[in-house]
């Protein structure tokens, strides 16, 4: 089976368009989405309408939390932080947005625990301690065995550090999904993952880089809020 992983679109419509392009010639079977669909880029609306169409397994991310909590703010709370650079963008996004896009990425789960071929996937956005925790290829087999617990998935799948990997650690398939619209590694590409899950094989990931207009996109994009 064959599982296409996508995060940190951070309401870059283009991108995500892009993406889902990409993957038309993928035979993915199934999509996941990790987290921060919106925050920082131009088009959280856009991304979101688009997400609500489709049948995707998706959760929210850090950012994402951080919108739906502005937007339960007083509008006279709000205001003060509309003259604040590092949270201006979140009140601009959830008014944007609007109700029922609203609603639907609060009612979004934090994280998902999936069953493909006999094997288990966890999906989180940042590790299975939280949203803000970061897992980076430079992960050791002790650190994971910390963020893991007593519970070890057979595929544990995240994103937030937009730094794009695949690798096997201690019997775990671990895959950061890197950024759809919102690449911080050196690459302006996009990225995602495709993870393959066969019922007698040890679980398989690579990440695929794709192309969108990168430069007029980026010219729209306001400056991260994590």
């Amino acid at each position: 089976m064959r599982i296409a992983v996508l995060s940190d679109i951070h309401a870059n419509l283009e991108a995500l368009e892009a993406a889902l392009a990409d993957l038309e010639d993928r035979e993915a079977e199934t999509v996941l989405v990790a987290g921060d669909l919106v925050g920082d880029g131009p088009d959280p609306a856009g991304v979101v309408k688009l997400l609500r169409t489709r049948t995707f397994a998706t959760i929210r991310g850090n950012v994402d939390n951080k919108v739906v909590a502005t937007a339960a703010l007083p509008e006279a709370q709000q205001a003060v932080l509309l003259e604040k650079k590092k949270r201006a963008d979140l009140v601009r996004t959830a008014r944007q947005l609007g109700r029922t896009n609203l609603r639907w990425l609060e009612r979004l789960p934090t994280a998902l625990t999936l069953r493909f071929e006999g094997k288990v996937l966890q999906l989180v956005h940042g590790s299975p301690l939280g949203d803000t925790d970061y897992i980076f290829p430079s992960l050791t087999s002790r650190a994971l065995a910390a963020k893991l617990g007593s519970n070890q998935p057979d595929v544990l799948v995240c994103g937030h550090s937009h730094i794009p990997f695949a690798r096997r650690i201690r019997g775990v398939t671990v895959v950061n999904a890197g950024s759809v619209g919102r690449p911080v590694d050196g690459d302006p590409r996009g990225s995602y993952a495709l993870v393959e899950i066969e019922r007698d094989q040890p679980p398989r990931a690579r990440i695929v880089r794709f192309s969108y207009p990168f430069e007029r996109s980026r010219a729209r994009i306001i400056p991260r809020q994590g």
